[in-house]
């Protein structure tokens, strides 16, 4: 098995939290196995959320852990996203993240855009995991909400840069997990870790 290099984004912005366990979970059974692993946690990442008034011709300076985030995400093979799910979308802070981080001219091109007129995407060549917590059944999230949720990070963000596929693993019910079922889902992640999946 060839090694990769991935980028781990904990996208819960608490400072503990199941998918921030996930993460480390993922994190260090990749790097037993000899890949390569950068690891951003959003709960201490220092950033303004709000794109503002800066435009795509000028656009707001990153911060300084934007542009690492940046730069590993556009180094990395694969890329390993946890996020619980509020209010049927992410967090805020994890949505700030794509909103200033996936910038025109690292993460797609609005110069050459395809037939249909969509930017082309600059960040091809590498695939994506979620780590999707919630309190509702993944059965449930495609029967009532036609998975909307995975869509929107599958489609709308990671694919609209060229990131896929992209596969995901649910964690359902969440808020209450305790013992075995989270010691099953730490070993579920760690398998994934291990595979570089």
């Amino acid at each position: 098995m060839s090694t990769k290099k991935i980028i781990v984004l904990n996208g819960h912005p608490g400072e503990t939290s199941l998918s921030k366990s996930l993460c480390d979970t993922y994190a260090a059974s990749a790097k037993a196995k000899g890949h390569a692993v950068r690891f951003h946690d959003i709960s201490a990442m220092q950033f303004d959320m709000d794109y503002g008034q800066g435009g795509y011709k000028n656009p707001k300076p990153l911060e300084p852990d934007l542009e690492a985030f940046l730069a590993d995400l556009e180094w990395a093979d694969h890329v390993v996203v946890a996020t619980p799910l509020w209010w049927g979308a992410i967090p805020a802070k994890l949505k700030g993240v794509f909103d200033r981080a996936l910038l025109p001219g690292r993460t797609f091109d609005t110069r050459n855009p395809n037939m249909m007129g969509v930017p082309a995407p600059m960040l091809t060549g590498k695939t994506a995991r979620v780590l999707l917590t919630s309190d509702t059944p993944p059965l449930l999230l495609r029967l009532i909400y036609s998975n909307a949720i995975k869509k929107i990070i599958s489609r709308q963000i990671l694919g609209f840069v060229g990131v896929k596929p992209t596969r995901f693993s649910s964690f359902a019910p969440a808020t209450d997990a305790k013992g075995k079922k989270v010691e099953g889902w730490l070993q579920k992640v760690a398998g994934l870790g291990a595979k570089a999946a």
